[in-house]
């Protein structure tokens, strides 16, 4: 098994900053795609940010300008650096991983991080 281990996330005035990073448990032989998707209270959950393992970078329209996803290969562990940050960011963030370990195939989701933007 292959656990997403998150952390970061917390409270913060409207136009503040925080960091959010997630790493697997494990090492992995191959990872395909890392993102962070978020879930408001009586929302979907929906995209915000993923990276490929071909660095190919996609974001919510709503976040672009404002939020960096980036990657350290070295250990695996992906960022989420999130600036400006406005009241309707507020939700729960989850890590999502997709990717191998020898030839067996993972998507993972880490356990959730409270963002909560209020002043």
């Amino acid at each position: 098994q292959v656990q997403v281990v998150e952390s970061g996330g917390g409270l913060v005035q409207p136009g503040g900053s925080l960091r959010l990073s997630c790493a697997p448990s494990r090492s992995m032989s191959s990872i395909k795609e890392m993102g962070w998707y978020r879930q408001a209270p009586g929302k979907q959950r929906e995209l915000v940010a993923k990276i490929t393992d071909g660095a190919t970078i996609t974001y919510r329209e709503s976040v672009k300008g404002r939020f960096t996803i980036s990657r350290d290969n070295t250990s695996d562990t992906v960022y989420l650096q999130m600036n400006s940050l406005k009241p309707e960011d507020t939700a729960v963030y989850y890590c999502r991983l997709i990717g191998y370990v020898g030839n067996l195939g993972f998507g993972s989701w880490g356990q959730g991080t409270q963002v909560t933007v209020s002043s």
